[in-house]
């Protein structure tokens, strides 16, 4: 499944450059319009990420998401900054179909699998960001990329598992915003090793065989953001490829 992504900072359209807020590129598109657009290539999920909430909680764009939310007909997964039981129960009520939890979950465990427990495993997407060392060891990186928490992921799927994980969104951050390709191996043996979750890849597609690498890996999903908007390839193509 290919999971059109945007990320918004004060309703704009942007992308960041492997998570630094530093380096913003602008899209001159309606969020509104262009999820239609997806939707109507046929993505029955959209990924939204409010950078907006994930840099202040509280100035959460909370209004514009239920508004972009009620205009699709498409489930929507939202992440950005989701750090406590309020903002879970706030993105569900605004019409989110999943929140996206990150750091939160590697920082604070008990509590996300009390949210897990609470809300139901099919509304809880885990966001593993992971450096892989010289020596292969997967770290999973929090806050916007900058700690390294010194956690595996192995480790932390392990303890999530117990509630009954399910979704999981998987990022090589060496290969974020660079459309250089995915890391089809760490997929594939992801996949392999827990079959019970269903990953979603993230970061690096540029292409059209960047995808077709991906459709014997195993995931259930491939979030694709850049890509679109910088019209290497259009929604049509995307799914049709994942598709044939």
């Amino acid at each position: 499944m290919i999971i059109p992504a945007l990320d918004l900072i004060e309703g704009q359209v942007v992308r960041l450059f492997q998570g630094d807020y530093g380096q913003v590129t602008e899209y001159n598109v309606n969020p509104t319009e262009q999820f239609a657009l997806y939707h109507q290539a046929g993505a029955h999920w959209l990924h939204l990420v409010d950078l907006t909430g994930a840099k202040d909680t509280q100035a959460r764009q909370l209004s514009l998401i239920s508004q972009l939310l009620a205009s699709t007909p498409a489930n929507v997964q939202i992440g950005g900054g989701v750090r406590c039981e309020q903002d879970v129960s706030d993105l569900l009520h605004a019409g989110a179909q999943r929140v996206v939890i990150g750091s939160t979950a590697v920082k604070q465990p008990e509590i996300v699998k009390g949210w897990i427990e609470k809300y139901g495993a099919e509304h809880i997407v885990l966001a593993l960001d992971i450096n892989i060392d010289d020596n292969g060891n997967r770290i999973v990186a929090v806050s916007g990329w900058q700690e390294d928490s010194g956690v595996t992921i192995e480790t932390l799927l392990e303890d999530f598992l117990k509630v009954g994980l399910k979704h999981v969104l998987c990022t090589d951050i060496s290969r974020d915003g660079t459309l250089a390709g995915s890391n089809v191996e760490l997929y594939v043996d992801l996949c392999r090793q827990y079959p019970q979750v269903q990953f979603q890849s993230s970061g690096g597609i540029g292409s059209l065989d960047d995808i077709a690498a991906l459709k014997g890996s195993g995931v259930a999903g491939v979030i694709v953001g850049r890509a679109l908007l910088d019209g290497k390839f259009t929604a049509e193509q995307a799914f049709n490829c994942w598709n044939s």
